[in-house]
C-alpha cells in the first residue's frame, strides 16, 4: 500500500532529540523524553522489533493510558518541552530536533495513528495457520523420466569402484 507510518519516524527522531538534549545540558526534560520514547510502538503492518530492554519502559508508558497513546498529546508535550530549552544555547540542537519530532507526531495523529505497545506474550496477534498448510500435498513432486533415474544410479555405482588416483604399492 505504500502508507508511511509517521509515528515510527517521530519515535526515532524524538529519542535522538532526547539523547542530544541530555548531552548538551542534562535536563529532566531530556530524561523524560528518553523514557517516553524508548519503547517502540507496534507497527500496523510488518514486524515490530522492540529495543533491547524495552519491556520495563513499555509497562511504564502503557500505564499512563491515553496520555501516552495519543499522538496529539505527544506532539503537544514535545512542543512544550522544546520551547523553553531553545533559550539555552547548549540545548538548542536537541530542542530543534524535538520540535521536528513534534511536527512528525502531529502528522501521525492527523492520519489517525496511535501508540500500541509491543507485547511479547500476546498469542492472539499471530495469524492462524491456513487450511492449505495443514493438508499434505496432493500431487507428487516432479521427477525425471525413469531411464534418466536408472542411468544416474548406474553412473554412481560405476563411479564408486573407479579410483581416479593411481595407487601403487611401495615395498621399502
Amino acid at each position: 500500500n505504500g502508507k508511511i507510518e509517521w509515528a515510527m519516524w517521530a519515535n526515532e527522531q524524538a529519542l535522538a532529540a532526547g539523547l542530544i538534549t541530555l548531552t548538551g545540558v542534562p535536563r529532566a526534560a531530556g530524561v523524560f523524553v528518553c523514557l517516553l520514547e524508548y519503547p517502540r510502538g507496534k507497527r500496523n503492518k510488518g514486524t515490530s522489533v522492540e529495543r533491547t530492554g524495552q519491556y520495563c519502559f513499555t509497562v511504564c508508558v502503557k500505564s499512563f493510558g491515553p496520555l501516552t497513546r495519543n499522538y496529539y498529546v505527544r506532539a503537544f508535550l514535545h512542543a512544550a518541552i522544546c520551547v523553553p530549552g531553545g533559550f539555552i544555547l547548549a540545548a538548542v540542537l536537541g530542542c530543534v530536533c524535538l520540535g521536528i519530532a513534534s511536527l512528525i507526531y502531529l502528522a501521525a495523529a492527523i492520519r489517525g495513528e496511535q501508540w500500541e505497545p509491543i507485547l511479547p506474550w500476546k498469542e492472539s496477534a499471530r495469524k492462524p495457520v491456513g487450511e492449505s498448510i495443514k493438508l499434505p500435498p496432493q500431487n507428487p513432486p516432479p521427477r525425471p523420466p525413469a531411464e534418466m533415474r536408472r542411468k544416474r544410479a548406474e553412473d554412481l555405482e560405476a563411479a564408486a569402484y573407479v579410483n581416479p588416483i593411481a595407487v601403487t604399492a611401495n615395498d621399502d
